[in-house]
């Protein structure tokens, strides 16, 4: 087993329509406006990016975000990531219901933060429920500012 790889998946369920929700999730440089721990994000042009986190553990994570698959049609979204952690995420947002949606996050990545592969063994359990956490507040984050758009 390699300590430092690491597979997460959420399902958000939101009370609005699906197209609004990509909307959302597309503009990824509005984030810090409702997600807490998305700290910065800084466009490099259209397609790049970097992205800082930080969550409940005193360490931010910097990596550069670089648009994979963009499909408004089938409600996906992928980035490749590099840096700090290293991979890929995906959102994949479908209708549920009359009025909801359900935003799946999928994410596959390597720590290459060299204090974090440190901590591997140890930190495993931490680290995931600092993920946890962190994408918690991320549905809170975001069903809020829906209800506020």
């Amino acid at each position: 087993m390699d300590w430092n790889h690491y597979r997460f998946r959420s399902l958000w369920t939101l009370s609005a329509p699906a197209p609004t929700v990509y909307g959302a999730l597309e503009r990824i440089e509005e984030y810090p406006l409702w997600w807490p721990q998305v700290r910065e994000v800084t466009r490099l042009d259209d397609t790049t990016g970097i992205i800082t986190i930080r969550s409940l553990l005193p360490y931010d994570l910097t990596s550069t975000l670089r648009e994979g698959r963009r499909d408004r049609e089938t409600g996906v979204l992928e980035a490749g990531l590099s840096g700090d952690i290293d991979g890929w995420a995906r959102w994949t947002v479908t209708r549920l219901g009359v009025h909801g949606c359900l935003a799946h996050y999928e994410q596959e990545v390597d720590l290459r933060k060299p204090l974090l592969r440190l901590l591997a063994v140890p930190g495993r359990p931490v680290f995931r429920l600092n993920h946890a956490v962190m994408m918690r507040a991320g549905r809170r984050g975001l069903a809020a500012h829906l209800e506020a758009v």
